[in-house]
């Protein structure tokens, strides 16, 4: 079989690819070693999550156009590393000068277009690959390391980790003499530039036929990355995304009933013009069905808070009272508008910057002439294509803005009616209490009025003054019993004191159950953190004395 020469340091960088990114040959100012370090240390720590362990969970789909033994088409899914490297057409062998070394040939170069397709089940789900697998796919296509903050958002998770995450990025090596690396045996010029962005779109998860409000949307990313040789012509897609709506996709575009020009690969010229057709294939997927997810918030948020507007209120009128829940619901609806919007936003960027990259390129003087002459009405039909895309993002995202400021007014209506609520709750309240402080203040006056013939009644009524005689006598002017008004006296007093002793400390202890529900959160916190601060200056003086003891 016969086998190509690869150049050195492209062969010792695949020798190291489990090194990825720090084995990239290609040195700019976004790759230089601390910012490689960097890559590598959040590819650690984010590996255990974001890939699977076992080969026998790992599928890698690749779609190879045009290829150099003359098939238009080459498909397989791959499930293991040794079939992997047999894929791409590698083989480490002893080299045949000195046996101690390893030297990596190559057995076929790349096809025109390779098409690479990461996913895992859904996006909260491991990538379908190995980290070993992926490096090397990133290794023997040289892909930037910015990459890896892309996939990032991946993997195994609970919630949506950095869903708001979004960028474009490119690369460009474009000068003739080329600054990349030429390899004339894979068919690479050193001339290309690569494309790295994410899109989102969203889609509906689950329908509920009863009630539309329990309906559950999904915000779905994808990660695309992009390569073209503007020499050759040959190009490489990677894209990464939780299912297979993708790649089904792409399927369709470069099928057999798909249109011609999004499937020609003959000339550098039809491969630009492939590539473009993708861009637009994946900047329309993440316009669908954000109409209909807007329509469906502003549908949930309008039967929540009709009767806030068209319910009337005051004596006389049955209304829904408002809870401190709907202020809750009201928050929520309008946090996913405002992460709507802030999506969409992003996608526009995205896209606008898309558009620029490829007008500039008709500008660049490193551009083979030939390719931009040729292609030059393509990338206005592109730009336009997309601009009209981004026209209907921002209708959508003036809709949300919109719809942000109708739930923000309406739940400040619900806080009115809330603190209209408490308001007629404290007046019927004052109102029950000024009749209560009537009836008691007619009661005080009564007792007021009764009170002092009371008490006498009841010291007269004692032995201490009687006027009458045991043997049912005749009355006199009646007896005082120093005696008995010393007993009383002995009962009476004690009784009072401790009356007023349980009072005073029911009054404390009240006092004090006050004083600590109005202290504010955290304090009991702080309070504790406080003692153990305390506790370990202690503990400090104690050891430093120690210490010393120890050094005499």
């Amino acid at each position: 079989m016969q086998t190509l020469q690869l150049p050195t340091i492209f062969q010792r960088s695949w020798l190291h690819n489990e090194s990825y990114p720090q084995n990239l040959f290609h040195k700019s100012t976004l790759t230089y070693p601390t910012a490689l370090q960097a890559y590598k240390d959040r590819l650690d720590a984010a590996e255990p999550d974001l890939f699977v362990n076992d080969e026998s969970n790992v599928e890698l789909s690749f779609r190879d156009l045009h290829n150099a033994s003359g098939k238009a088409l080459e498909k397989y899914n791959i499930h293991t590393s040794m079939k992997l490297t047999e894929w791409l057409g590698l083989d480490t062998v002893a080299d045949p000068a000195d046996s101690t070394k390893l030297v990596v040939v190559a057995r076929k170069p790349d096809p025109r277009c390779r098409f690479i397709y990461v996913y895992g089940e859904h996006s909260r789900a491991p990538l379908k690959t190995t980290r070993k697998m992926l490096a090397r796919i990133l290794t023997f296509h040289q892909v930037m390391p910015i990459y890896l903050d892309f996939i990032s958002v991946f993997g195994s998770q609970s919630e949506p980790r950095d869903r708001r995450f979004s960028g474009f990025r490119e690369q460009s090596t474009l000068s003739d003499p080329p600054r990349g690396l030429a390899i004339p045996s894979l068919g690479r010029s050193g001339r290309q530039y690569q494309l790295c962005y994410n899109l989102k779109s969203v889609a509906l998860a689950s329908k509920d036929t009863t009630n539309s409000r329990l309906n559950e949307w999904s915000i779905r990313p994808a990660v695309i990355h992009h390569q073209f040789d503007v020499v050759n012509g040959t190009s490489l897609w990677i894209v990464t995304k939780g299912n297979h709506d993708l790649q089904e996709r792409y399927k369709e575009l470069t099928g057999k009933d798909g249109r011609p020009e999004d499937r020609s690969f003959g000339s550098v010229e039809e491969c630009l013009r492939s590539s473009l057709a993708a861009h637009l294939m994946f900047c329309h997927w993440s316009t669908e069905d954000w109409r209909w997810y807007i329509l469906w918030l502003e549908t949930v948020i309008e039967e929540q808070t009709s009767m806030v507007i068209l319910g009337a209120r005051g004596p006389g009128h049955a209304y829904r009272l408002s809870k401190p829940e709907h202020v809750q619901h009201l928050q929520l609806w309008e946090d996913k508008i405002n992460e709507v919007i802030m999506i969409l936003e992003a996608n526009v960027d995205i896209m606008l910057a898309m558009c620029r990259f490829y007008d500039g390129l008709r500008k660049n003087k490193d551009v083979p002439q030939k390719l931009k002459d040729d292609c030059d009405l393509d990338i206005t039909t592109f730009t336009a294509q997309v601009e009209d895309m981004v026209s209907d993002f921002k209708m959508q995202i003036a809709r949300a803005k919109l719809q942000v400021k109708i739930t923000s007014d309406r739940k400040e209506m619900v806080i009115q009616h809330l603190q209209s609520q408490a308001t007629e709750r404290m007046e019927r309240l004052n109102q029950n209490m000024e009749r209560e402080a009537i009836v008691m203040r007619i009661i005080t006056i009564v007792t007021l009025v009764y009170l002092p013939a009371t008490f006498v009644s009841t010291f007269f009524s004692t032995d201490i003054v009687k006027y009458q005689t045991q043997n049912g006598g005749p009355p006199h002017d009646g007896t005082f019993s120093k005696a008995a008004m010393y007993r009383w006296l002995q009962v009476t007093l004690p009784l009072t004191f401790a009356t007023l002793i349980a009072a005073i400390v029911s009054l404390k202890l009240t006092e004090r159950k006050r004083r600590k529900q109005q202290q504010p959160a955290g304090y009991k916190i702080w309070k504790r953190w406080t003692q153990n601060r305390t506790q370990d200056v202690e503990l400090s003086k104690l050891s430093s004395h120690t210490s010393t003891d120890s050094i005499v």
